[in-house]
C-alpha cells in the first residue's frame, strides 16, 4: 500500500527519475523526460485494464440472474473493492508520483491514504474470503449449503470492509510516528509497527495458505478415490490425472499470483520499520505499482477460472446483451 510509504531518510541520489533536486525540496522537472511520459501511459493502461475487467465482472454478476448467488456476492464485493482502486488509488498515485505531492503530507496525501489503505486492504481480505468458500466447496461439499449462505457471505463482507475501515483509521504511519513520539508512546508506536502489516497482509496470507494447501491435498485424495474406484479405468484415470492437473495449477496461480504482487511490497515496508532505514525511492514506488497490479489481474485469475463467468464476458462484448433480454440466459 502506498501510504504506508516514508521519506524521513531520503538521500538524494535515490531520486525519481521524474525529479530535480532543489536545495532541500524535490520538484517535478519542466519538461517529463521520455521515462516519465512512457510510465505515465503504462500506469495508465493498468488503470484503465483494471476498471475495464472489474466492470465486465460486475456487469455480469448483477446482470445474468443465473449468477445471483451468495458465493458470487463475494467475487462481486471482490470486484467493486479492486475497481475503486483503479477508478481512485491508482490516479491518486500516479499523481503522487509525477509531482512534488508524494513529499508531503498534506490533506491531499490524506486522502490518498484513507483510500489506498481501505480499498488495498477490502480487496485483500475479500481474497480470504473466497478462500473460506472455496475450502468449504471443495473440503466439505455435504455442509457446503449450510455453512456458506447468504446471511454468512453478507457477515463475511461486512467484516471485511470494516475491518478495512478500521485498519485505515487505527493505523497511520508508524514511521512518521515514531519520529513524532520518541520514547514517549514507545507502545503505540510499537503496535503499530507490529500490527500494521499482520492484519492487511501476514495473517491473510497464512489463512490462505493452510486454506489452499488443505484444499491441494483433499483434490488430489478426491482424484486418487475417483482412479480407485473404477477399477483402474484409463478414461477415468485419465479424468482423475487431469483432476490433480488443474487443481495443482489453480491454486499455484491464485497464490503464486497475490504472493508475487503483494510480498516485496510488504517485506520492503516491514524491513523499512523495523530497522528505521530508508528505501531506494524508484524501487519502492515499484513494489506499490506492482501489488497495485494485483487488483487489475484479479478478474482475471478468479473470473476466468469459471466457464459461465466467461461466457457471461463474450456475450457483453460481442455486443449480444444489447439485441434482447438475456437476463435468464443459462451459461455454460
Amino acid at each position: 500500500m502506498a501510504s504506508e510509504y516514508t521519506v524521513n531518510h531520503i538521500n538524494v541520489n535515490d531520486i525519481h527519475p521524474c525529479y530535480e533536486i532543489d536545495n532541500v525540496s524535490y520538484i517535478l522537472k519542466g519538461t517529463p523526460s521520455t521515462i516519465c511520459v512512457l510510465l505515465f501511459i503504462f500506469l495508465g493502461s493498468l488503470s484503465v485494464v483494471t476498471i475495464c475487467g472489474d466492470l465486465l465482472v460486475i456487469f455480469s454478476i448483477t446482470y445474468f440472474k443465473q449468477l445471483h448467488t451468495a458465493t458470487n456476492s463475494l467475487i462481486l464485493s471482490l470486484a467493486v473493492a479492486d475497481l475503486l482502486i483503479g477508478v481512485l488509488v491508482f490516479p491518486f498515485n500516479m499523481a503522487f508520483s509525477f509531482s512534488s505531492c508524494l513529499y508531503y503530507e498534506n490533506v491531499f496525501y490524506k486522502v490518498r491514504e484513507s483510500f489506498d489503505i481501505t480499498l488495498s486492504t477490502a480487496s485483500i481480505l475479500n481474497l480470504c474470503c473466497i478462500s473460506i468458500d472455496r475450502y468449504y466447496a471443495v473440503c466439505q461439499p455435504l455442509n457446503y449449503r449450510t455453512k456458506i449462505n447468504v446471511n454468512v457471505v453478507a457477515v463475511m463482507i461486512v467484516v471485511s470492509w470494516s475491518v478495512s475501515v478500521i485498519v485505515a483509521i487505527g493505523f497511520p504511519n508508524p514511521a512518521s510516528n515514531y519520529e513524532k513520539c520518541e520514547e514517549n508512546c514507545f507502545i503505540d508506536v510499537l503496535l503499530e509497527t507490529i500490527l500494521a502489516p499482520i492484519f492487511p497482509f501476514y495473517l491473510p496470507v497464512i489463512i490462505m495458505l493452510c486454506i489452499y494447501l488443505k484444499i491441494f491435498l483433499v483434490a488430489q485424495r478426491q482424484a486418487r478415490s475417483i482412479q480407485n474406484t473404477t477399477c483402474q479405468s484409463t478414461k477415468s484415470g485419465a479424468t482423475a490425472s487431469k483432476m490433480q492437473r488443474k487443481a495443482t495449477k489453480t491454486l499455484a496461480i491464485v497464490m503464486g499470483v497475490f504472493l508475487m504482487c503483494w510480498t516485496p511490497l510488504f517485506l520492503c515496508f516491514t524491513f523499512q520499520i523495523l530497522n528505521h532505514v530508508s528505501v531506494f525511492v524508484p524501487l519502492f514506488e515499484s513494489f506499490i505499482w506492482l501489488s497495485l497490479s494485483n487488483s487489475m489481474l484479479n478478474p482475471f485469475i478468479y473470473a476466468f477460472f469459471y466457464s459461465w463467468l466467461r461466457s457471461a464476458f463474450r456475450m457483453i462484448i460481442s455486443g449480444k446483451i444489447f439485441q434482447g433480454d438475456f437476463t435468464n440466459t443459462k451459461l455454460l
